[in-house]
């Protein structure tokens, strides 16, 4: 099963990319109130299992993804 994970900076936590996003799209003429950069992950999961697939994804999220104190995450599956 394939999963996409969206990882970005938690609300209140310093984004310096986010930052200078923000910035440039100033300077570029842009309306913005606020950028946040984060990151994508695709992953295929062995297993056809929805419920086996979200936990081994969370676990994985919480030990190698993501920093838990200053991230959050998302998990979208794509069925098959």
């Amino acid at each position: 099963m394939r999963a996409t994970v969206l990882v970005r900076p938690k609300p209140g936590i310093l984004d310096p990319q986010g930052q200078a996003v923000e910035s440039s799209l100033r300077h570029l003429g842009f309306e913005v109130s606020d950028a946040r950069v984060g990151r994508l992950v695709d992953v295929d999961v062995a297993t056809d299992d929805k419920t086996e697939a979200l936990a081994q994804l969370e676990r994985m999220c919480e030990q190698l993804l993501t920093n838990p104190l200053i991230e959050s995450y998302e998990i979208e599956l794509e069925h098959a």
